[in-house]
């Protein structure tokens, strides 16, 4: 029988992380505010494929989202509107369901009524923000593709009063 000594279980311990490191990228890279933030593409409900690369020179908010989220389902409407009142100053908002790929049809459902881009992470690539587990989640990137706010979640709540503190200073700078 082995006996496992600190050493020994220090490598398996390790082996085990970097193996997970492999296979799961997501687990160990995330996004952090101040620095570039990841590309990352979607295609939307409507079939646009939308990019970093293709919102360059813009403020972006990646935000992802789920029909079956009440917190989710509640800020929708703040983003919309915010959006509307935005989009001529260079704003851009992207959703991203979290919706299993089977429940595309009540997702469309639910985004009638919004005029920002949504898509489903299902058709996304995304894995640079990291691991994807509290909704509703964003990412605030600003006009020069630096990431601002690196995981504004349900704890901190989009409402309009949110939104003007820390978006609107990104919309009037260069």
């Amino acid at each position: 029988m082995k006996t496992y000594t600190p050493m020994r279980a220090t490598y398996l311990l390790l082996g085990v992380w970097l193996t997970l490191a492999m296979w799961f990228p997501t687990l160990t890279t995330a996004a952090d505010a101040g620095q570039k933030a990841p590309a990352w593409q979607v295609t939307t409900l409507d079939g646009q494929v939308i990019s970093s690369a293709s919102l360059k020179g813009k403020v972006v908010l990646v935000h992802f989202w789920a029909t079956w989220c009440p917190p989710c389902r509640e800020e929708m409407p703040a983003l919309e509107s915010f959006y509307k009142q935005h989009a001529k100053d260079g704003l851009e908002i992207v959703g991203i369901s979290l919706d299993e790929a089977d429940d595309l049809a009540s997702v469309r459902r639910f985004a009638q009524p919004f005029t920002f881009p949504l898509g489903m992470k299902t058709a996304a690539q995304v894995d640079g923000f990291g691991r994807i587990w509290v909704l509703p989640l964003s990412f605030l990137i600003d006009r020069q593709g630096v990431l601002r706010e690196d995981g504004w979640t349900g704890e901190r709540r989009i409402d309009a009063a949110s939104l003007d503190r820390i978006v609107l200073p990104l919309l009037s700078g260069p």
